[in-house]
């Protein structure tokens, strides 16, 4: 019977550790502020960790090539060469276009300043232009949000380089009775809804909403 007892558990032992060899890691490197992603089966099958807050932990690398992507509330300087009358600083308006004269709306969400000089330049080209040259460049970011338990949640303008750690000094710091190893990052990308526990170190975007949580004790 002590033999019997014994096998059952030298057994149970050797299941727990076949569990915590094969159990996925949570917090991963983060190679590039635009190759974060948020899914479902594929990503996980792929091996992306799952996150205790819903949603996945991973990294998809080139996954948003070319830059930066625009969206609403990004101030630009829009500078047609030669052209007075449009160069100017235009924002993106909240359904994701800007509007300039003689071309009216121009779309502008999700892309990067190159495109949205392209797309410009062959809306001058219908009849206005014969070979317009444009640039564009971000003028001023959009904000980002910042929520919970920060001793002042609010809308902040995003600064250069910016991570999450760098989000909760703007806003005051901690209170006392904030989690301060990871926060919760909301993030609009490429039209879905993604949601995220983060490090502090973890680089932020313009729009990002971070919510930091309450610690449990």
């Amino acid at each position: 019977m002590r033999v019997i007892r014994s096998f059952i558990l030298l057994l149970g032992v050797m299941v727990a550790a076949a569990g915590c060899a094969q159990q996925q890691v949570a917090y991963m490197a983060y190679p590039g502020i635009d190759n974060v992603v948020y899914g479902g089966t594929p990503a996980m099958a792929a091996g992306y960790a799952p996150s205790p807050y819903g949603g996945l932990y991973g990294y998809a690398p080139g996954a948003r090539p070319g830059g930066y992507a625009l969206d609403s509330g990004d101030r630009l300087r829009i500078v047609v060469f030669g052209q007075d009358g449009l160069t100017n600083s235009y924002i993106v308006d909240a359904g994701g276009f800007i509007d300039m004269p003689l071309i009216g709306s121009v779309p502008a969400r999700g892309a990067t300043t190159d495109e949205l000089a392209n797309r410009i330049s062959e809306k001058l080209r219908e009849g206005y232009i014969r070979e317009p040259h444009v640039a564009v460049e971000v003028e001023a970011y959009r904000p980002f949000f910042i929520l919970g338990e920060v001793t002042q949640p609010g809308q902040y303008p995003y600064v250069a380089n910016m991570t999450a750690e760098t989000a909760v000094a703007i806003a005051g710091g901690f209170t006392p009775r904030a989690m301060r190893k990871t926060v919760i990052l909301n993030r609009t990308y490429y039209g879905q809804q993604m949601r995220i526990a983060v490090p502090l170190s973890f680089p932020l975007r313009p729009g990002d909403t971070i919510n930091v949580q309450e610690r449990w004790f």
